[in-house]
């Protein structure tokens, strides 16, 4: 029920008539208004799908997971170089500097590192998603491997530039990582309780 004001000669025992005894109609602001507020918190807990193919596929697509790695690659990425900035710009701070100084020395620094470190690490991400991606269309099965490979890929791609041994190393050190990673989300689900 809509919100009704009480008439000034409204009584407790007249619970039931809200119109005062004259006549008048009271004014509810919200009469038109038409959202019945028990409905309006009642959202689907499962996905909505457009097409009966996407709901037998129980991953994002290859677009989805190349925008979500890149996405939280970039932002990860320049967060932690704004934090070295921060802390290169403090300690790059001489004692004669004015606070504008100060500040104009930190936020260049900040600023510098995050985007440096940001776009690296969007790199990495769109890398290593782009090879996931392909190794769950080539594999058709989702697991722990193409995981693994995607991340030794991934390592190896992005320092081939430098050499086979230090592709190689750094292929190593990627498919370390991501290997610990989904080790530790694995793990992170059953005994977490979330």
């Amino acid at each position: 029920m809509a919100y009704q004001p009480r008439a000034p000669n409204f009584d407790d025992d007249d619970q039931n008539n809200t119109a005062p005894s004259d006549g008048a109609r009271l004014y509810n602001p919200y009469q038109d208004l038409k959202v019945p507020i028990q409905t309006l918190y009642r959202l689907p807990t499962s996905p909505e799908f457009l097409f009966q193919e996407e709901a037998i596929a129980q991953r994002r697509s290859w677009g989805e997971n190349m925008t979500y790695y890149t996405g939280i690659g970039y932002l990860s990425g320049a967060t932690a170089g704004a934090a070295k900035g921060l802390v290169e710009g403090v300690k790059a701070a001489e004692p004669g500097d004015t606070l504008k100084l100060k500040i104009n020395r930190i936020l260049n620094a900040s600023g510098q590192s995050g985007r440096k470190i940001g776009n690296r690490v969007g790199i990495l991400a769109l890398m290593y998603a782009g090879m996931e991606s392909a190794m769950v269309a080539a594999r058709d099965t989702d697991d722990v491997i193409n995981c693994v490979v995607a991340g030794l890929g991934t390592g190896a791609l992005y320092k081939a530039a430098s050499g086979p041994r230090s592709a190689a190393v750094a292929g190593a050190i990627g498919g370390v990582l991501v290997g610990l990673a989904v080790t530790g989300k694995q793990a992170l689900k059953r005994y977490v309780p979330i």
